[in-house]
């Protein structure tokens, strides 16, 4: 057992908030860490930190070995690639490294971490725009690589295959969790549980003493009652009166005192929070809305080629009602440009009269950086205000956040928020491409519950194998230049 990092008092402040606030963190060679957190928790910043790309000045650290890092997409660094033949593995050739997509500029940065000598790997996000062929061979890669990895991913089949420990950031703090990120899921889910008996009977506890306190003071306040009813009544008795007083005064101080030591017991309860909740989001659809054609959308024999490239040819499919679809295949096999055909409508696809399609593209978004969240979402949405909050909520957003500018939103969050407003949108068919891309990980459990959950049509790409395997009823791989059904559980 060898430490590689020693940090001390990590501390980064935004805007108020603590983002880190780490007394002390050590990293050991044998360390295969999955490090997650919210959007906008301070990942990539404690990543930067520990390798020494980000000063702090009363933070301390101490480096006992060399770590290459692989950030997330950015230009790709000048430095030659010395192992070509990995490389080659990853579908990247010396003359593909100018004019690379997103998925081969990945690849590339890849195999320059893999190609170093170096005690451990630090990557953000290493998977994102990998298809499914490139994320086996990085796990493969990574599980044979000897050093410390410390991976930021979205990418729950990754972290299961390649990690054996969870560091959860959260409120500027690492919780540690032993197990990959399905142990960690099991493990949250108890806790959570636990966290609900704990606030059941606090809550009760609370209520118990709470009407005790009650009861004591109204038993006091009676007794005044009675002892000014009868001061009225023997105002000429006055030795008698007095005698009365005193015993009923004595009364009244012993209920008064009592009520405030049950007051001291409900304030030494202190406050314990409530578990977070798990809301159900239901769906509806206007009847404007509603297809009755059992394939909406359907392409026979269509072609696509791009000079001498063919993408594809006499390809033929059939998207059902209300299925969750999932495109797949191999980076450049033609995933984005099918979709774009569909909404074209070019020749060879035919599309439902009625279909009201709504389109989640990887990029291009333009909107108003000056509205505030909830005039965005209200916008051409027939859902109210209570159901869009749940939706908001459902996707990390908090009752404080509602009110915030479009313009101070992260890129995470403008993604998560764009994916709302689709799925509350006037649409009866929805198009995703790679929605789950930058997602942290409890927005993209949501995203899945709200796909499943979604009235209507959903056709998406993907290259996450959990969100395959758990929301779509109908695969087809772009292969060989043809569409392939891999999956069909509606048949």
């Amino acid at each position: 057992m060898e430490l590689l990092i020693k940090a001390k008092n990590i501390g980064v402040e935004y805007t108020g908030r603590d983002v880190l606030n780490i007394d002390e963190l050590e990293l050991y060679d044998y360390d295969r860490i999955g490090l997650v957190g919210a959007n906008g928790a301070g990942k990539s910043t404690l990543l930067k930190v520990l390798l020494g790309n980000l000063i702090l000045p009363e933070c301390s650290i101490t480096r006992f070995g060399r770590f290459t890092y692989i950030p997330q997409l950015d230009e790709i660094e000048s430095k030659e690639v010395s192992d070509f033949a990995l490389m080659g593995k990853l579908g990247i050739t010396k003359q593909e490294l100018k004019n690379m997509s997103g998925g081969e500029e990945t690849r590339v940065k890849i195999a320059q971490a893999l190609s170093d000598q170096v005690h451990g790997i630090f990557a953000d996000e290493p998977t994102s725009h990998l298809d499914r062929e490139g994320i086996d061979f990085l796990i493969g890669q990574l599980k044979y690589f000897s050093g410390a990895l410390l991976i930021i991913s979205h990418d729950r089949y990754f972290l299961d295959k390649v990690v054996d420990k969870i560091w959860e950031l959260k409120d500027g703090k690492i919780n540690e969790y032993w197990g990959n990120y399905s142990d960690y899921m099991y493990q949250k889910e108890e806790e959570r549980k636990m966290q609900a008996v704990k606030y059941d009977r606090f809550v009760s506890e609370r209520d118990r003493l709470e009407q005790a306190a009650a009861e004591k003071r109204k038993q006091a306040s009676k007794i005044d009652q009675k002892a000014k009813s009868a001061a009225r009544k023997n105002s000429t008795e006055r030795g008698g009166r007095l005698a009365h007083q005193k015993t009923i005064g004595s009364k009244q101080k012993k209920l008064y005192g009592a009520a405030k030591s049950i007051e001291h017991k409900i304030t030494a309860l202190g406050d314990i929070k409530a578990p977070e909740s798990i809301s159900t989001i239901r769906f509806r659809q206007s009847k404007v809305l509603e297809l009755h054609n059992p394939y909406p959308i359907s392409g026979a024999e269509i072609c696509k080629r791009f000079g001498d490239k063919i993408l594809l040819e006499n390809a033929s499919f059939h998207i059902p009602l209300g299925a969750k679809v999932a495109l797949t295949g191999g980076n450049g096999a033609g995933k984005t440009t099918l979709i774009q055909m569909i909404l074209n409508r070019e020749a060879g696809i035919t599309i439902s009269p009625k279909a009201k399609i709504g389109y989640f593209a990887q990029s291009g978004y333009k909107y108003n950086f000056n509205q505030e969240i909830m005039e965005f979402m209200i916008e051409d949405c027939d859902y109210n205000v209570s159901e869009i909050r749940s939706v908001l909520a459902s996707m990390g957003f908090e009752q404080r956040d509602i009110c915030k500018k479009l313009s101070v939103l992260s890129g995470g969050e403008i993604i998560k928020l764009l994916l709302a407003k689709m799925l509350l949108g006037k649409y009866n068919i929805l198009f995703m491409d790679e929605p789950s891309n930058f997602l942290d990980l409890s927005s993209l459990e949501a995203l899945e519950t709200l796909m499943k959950g979604y009235a209507g049509t959903i056709v998406f790409i993907t290259h996450d194998k959990r969100l395959l395997d758990n929301v779509a009823d109908v695969v087809y791989e772009i292969k060989d230049k043809k569409l392939n059904v891999i999956k069909d559980s509606l048949s």
